[in-house]
């Protein structure tokens, strides 16, 4: 029998101000890396083409299928995702029965009580279309919540727990969105194999025992949430069975009434009650929010890389930006014949990083709210003259924010707000050829730690710059009432010649940046099948420290990036990558750091 584990990293082959104090808050409030746990088998259930896609993971070698692929957090729901396709179902249709799944089975990172970011690909007519299922600020958001008395932020944790960080979830509306575009299957069906498990059980992971314990005193604030977690006042543990009527409840209603079930009636009032009644720190969401809640269609972001189109999606993410600005400056460089153990590789792709997400500090936010750069962002011209910076043989010094062509004119301050990485990522493709990828969350692990209706509220309203303004100049990413916030996530289709190549994304806060686009490069410059390319060991620098995988071979740079001028910190980097490469075959890829599977036929 397999015995499956949390982290096989054994497996693995091959500053402004603003910016200090955010990474100081980050240091002293993130929660510590998860730890690898006694084996436990907590799959007996699933099918044997799970269970090979397990052994091949582990194996460090993609999955193969002809006709249809997904790759996702968790076999459970993969195996519901794989059953719709298996039936002539769509990637869209697909893509609700895993999210329904996922958000029962791993809920500290998504569900219905948060938001998601959509990219699809349609076969039939070649387009791409980008949804944005991200939460919003309610209407009675204040600029200075996240602030005290004397006008400084909250600490992390001070603003994340309680009513006062949850925005208006956009899942359920982004799932009943794109079904109604792209799906073919009957809505309520995709709902069956979440309800049977909230209802029969599910058997507990030992990635979502390890969470569950150590957040532990935040998971016990709220008597809800502690009652699931904690039964009987025990925290669950690996193999344990854990059932879930009221998320059974919910999933019918919706399956029944569509995503107005949610928005409106009996499970909105307790969303809002849930919200408004958290004691010490209660929220301002109310029914209008939920009620006036929509998925808004925004351009696809793409960026030229080599002879590829990356694609992805624009604001409120700063997603496709910044992977599609740090891919544009290392066009004219030779990653390939440099390969990726080269200190020089891995200077290039680490400052090109710091200039990327210098731009992103000051210029990206809700473009509904604060103009957006978006084409002279990623403009050849532009990322050419960034890209010169690059030319020396060290780090560099210092990075600031360019001047990108504008069409008006902009005064903006520079951003401090900063993502923890929980989140969860879908790719799928369906056997006409149709790709989606989805990147999905409720912000920090367990969100706000508040539970309603069967399901954990999303603490994106953290995302936010806790700082309206900086030395009186406005923050992009400042809160707003009804503006969404800046994410990091990355739903990403690389297009060559017309057709994708590539379906990924990730987990991991804000280096789900670096994290898609060193998949991209392993890839495209070093020809790594798709599972070596989410598996290869991180090398991550945002800010200008280089953060180093932990037990991996990434830990053989330290010297090497040290003399180049780099301040380097070896530590645990726990990305979520699942990808599907499309060829003369599919090809799958999920990331060893994570329960999920790659399946297809």
């Amino acid at each position: 029998m397999l015995r499956y584990s949390l982290f096989l990293a054994a497996a693995l082959s091959a500053t402004p101000l603003v910016v200090q104090e955010a990474l100081a808050r980050e240091a002293a409030d993130a929660v510590a890396p998860e730890a690898a746990t006694e084996s436990v088998d907590v799959f007996a259930g699933v099918s044997e083409a799970s269970r090979a896609a397990l052994e091949a993971k582990g194996a460090g070698t993609p999955t193969e299928a002809e006709d249809w692929m997904i790759a996702a957090a968790n076999p459970l729901a993969v195996e519901a995702g794989a059953r719709v396709l298996r039936e002539g179902g769509s990637a869209a249709d697909a893509m609700v029965a895993v999210q329904a799944v996922l958000g029962l089975v791993e809920p500290q990172s998504s569900g219905l009580g948060g938001g998601a970011f959509l990219v699809w690909y349609d076969a039939e007519s070649g387009e791409l279309t980008t949804l944005d299922g991200r939460e919003t600020a309610p209407l009675a958001a204040d600029p200075r919540q996240f602030q005290d008395e004397a006008g400084e932020p909250l600490s992390f944790f001070d603003a994340v727990v309680g009513g006062l960080s949850v925005g208006t979830p956009g899942t359920p509306k982004l799932m009943e969105e794109a079904h109604r575009r792209w799906g073919r299957a009957n809505w309520p069906g995709l709902f069956d194999e979440a309800i049977k498990l909230a209802e029969d059980g599910f058997t507990v992971s030992p990635r979502l025992a390890e969470l569950v314990a150590g957040d532990s005193e935040r998971l016990q604030r709220f008597p809800d949430t502690a009652g699931y977690f904690f039964p009987e006042g025990a925290a669950i543990a690996a193999g344990d069975r854990l059932t879930n009527p009221d998320y059974a409840e919910t999933l019918r209603l919706i399956a029944e009434g569509g995503s107005r079930a949610f928005y409106t009636g009996a499970i909105a009032e307790e969303i809002v009650a849930t919200v408004r009644g958290a004691e010490g720190n209660p929220g301002r969401l109310s029914t209008a929010d939920l009620a006036l809640y929509q998925v808004k269609e925004r351009p696809a972001v793409c960026a030229a890389y080599r002879a590829h189109e990356v694609c992805g999606m624009g604001p409120p993410s700063s997603g496709a930006l910044t992977v599609g600005q740090i891919l544009g400056m290392l066009d004219s460089y030779d990653l390939a014949t440099l390969g990726p153990d080269s200190a020089e590789a891995w200077r290039l792709i680490g400052d090109a990083s710091r200039l990327a997400f210098a731009d992103r500090g000051r210029y990206m936010a809700d473009t509904d709210f604060v103009p957006v750069p978006v084409a002279g962002l990623v403009a050849p011209d532009y990322l050419a003259s960034r890209a010169e910076l690059l030319a020396g043989d060290d780090a560099l010094p210092e990075v600031a924010p360019g001047a990108p062509e504008w069409d008006h004119a902009m005064r903006l301050a520079d951003d401090e707000s900063i993502e923890f990485p929980s989140t969860s990522h879908i790719s799928i493709v369906d056997a006409d050829g149709n790709a989606l990828s989805m990147t999905t969350t409720i912000e920090n692990g367990f969100g706000s730690r508040l539970m309603a209706a069967g399901f954990l509220l999303n603490n994106e309203l953290t995302d936010f710059s806790f700082r309206s303004h900086s030395d009186g100049v406005p923050i992009a990413n400042r809160i707003e009432p009804g503006k969404r916030p800046r994410s990091s996530m990355a739903p990403t289709i690389v297009m060559s010649e017309g057709t994708p190549s590539l379906v990924i994304g990730s987990p991991g806060g804000s280096r789900i940046i670096g994290y898609v686009a060193q998949a991209i490069i392993a890839h495209i410059d070093w020809a790594m099948d798709v599972q070596q390319a989410v598996a290869m060991p991180h090398l991550v620098n945002r800010f200008g420290a280089y953060d180093l995988e932990e037990g991996s071979s990434a830990a053989e740079l330290e010297a090497p990036l040290s003399e180049l001028g780099y301040e380097v910190n070896v530590r645990g980097l726990n990305s979520g990558l699942h990808a599907i490469a499309l060829g003369e075959t599919l090809q799958g890829g999920a990331d060893p750091r994570r329960e999920g599977i790659a399946l297809g036929e």
